[in-house]
């Protein structure tokens, strides 16, 4: 099959692109960085470079594929999230229209469905296409980007606000502490990206008559759980992930010059995970757990941590 997959190099598509040319396949990865050429073609993949807010780009790489793997990258520079999904999803859908693309793998987000505006999954309804809309939990690698956090402040900086140190800045006086709008006893499906990619290269292979969505998790466990498995392997034990109210992560969002409207809906994504729909979700659809647990990755964690002392 001619497989298109998006998303560059990132943690997703990386091991999926490693996969399919395993299996045999001719897969094209997009990517919007030049430098990346090199690196793709020497997993034996077909770089295309270009944007995805490229329709035209887009409708060329799609052209004569048998299926593709989308996914919009998040951007916390657009001061509407909202609004940036969106649009990058109807470039998506009128590229594979165009392209007459029939099977589409569409990367979500388990609590994408109960985030007001932020659920863009309707735009690829018009498609004469199969299509899977996967929805995988919290990601393990979320944990490297609080890596500063964890050994400048002692604490880590949950992963939709540790990119603002005026956060870190805000909470400096709490430590030893992940924190968050969600955490503590929360139970949270965490996910490794391994597994996203191992599920996302079976669905692209299958051709179900109707739109379907997978949930996909490695593991599940409350937040306490998941930050001693991150403490102990970086020889801090004793962490803890504190949770804070909705008031508090939006003024320190704030502090931090995060724009209004991107903070709001921060607060609002996590606030969903506090809350509990999202596991309930992922539960009533029966998924099959990956393998690869977080113990496992802390390995990979401690040891990325103490390279970069």
């Amino acid at each position: 099959m001619k497989i298109i997959v998006t998303g560059s190099l990132g943690n997703i598509s990386k091991p999926l692109t490693e996969t399919l040319v395993a299996q045999g396949h001719a897969v094209t990865v997009v990517s919007s960085d030049a430098k990346k050429r090199a690196a793709i073609e020497a997993l034996g993949a077909t770089a295309a470079i270009g944007s995805i807010a490229d329709m035209n780009f887009l409708t060329d790489t799609f052209t004569g594929a048998d299926a593709a793997y989308t996914m919009i990258p998040l951007s916390f520079t657009e001061p509407d999230l909202g609004d940036y999904l969106r649009r990058m999803a109807q470039n998506y859908a009128q590229a594979l229209k165009a392209a007459k693309t029939k099977r589409v793998v569409l990367m979500s987000g388990w609590a994408a469905d109960l985030i007001k505006g932020e659920n863009v999954e309707d735009e690829f309804d018009s498609l004469d296409a199969s299509i899977t809309v996967m929805r995988p939990g919290s990601f393990y690698t979320n944990f490297y980007q609080s890596m500063d956090l964890i050994k400048g402040k002692g604490f880590i900086g949950k992963f939709l606000t540790f990119r603002y140190s005026g956060l870190g800045a805000l909470l400096s006086g709490k430590t030893g502490l992940l924190m968050g709008n969600y955490g503590g006893e929360d139970r949270i499906v965490f996910v490794s990206p391994k597994d996203i990619a191992d599920a996302v290269a079976e669905e692209l292979l299958l051709h179900p008559e109707k739109r379907t969505i997978r949930y996909v998790g490695s593991e599940e466990m409350t937040c306490n759980q998941a930050a001693k498995i991150i403490g102990t392997a970086v020889s801090k034990p004793w962490l803890k992930w504190v949770l804070l109210s909705d008031k508090e992560m939006l003024q320190g969002l704030k502090m931090a010059k995060v724009p209004e409207k991107l903070a709001e809906t921060l607060v609002e994504m996590q606030a969903a995970m506090h809350g509990g729909r999202p596991l309930e979700n992922f539960h009533r659809n029966n998924p099959k757990m990956g393998k690869v647990k977080l113990a496992d990755f802390a390995k990979e964690f401690a040891e990325a941590y103490h390279k970069s002392n």
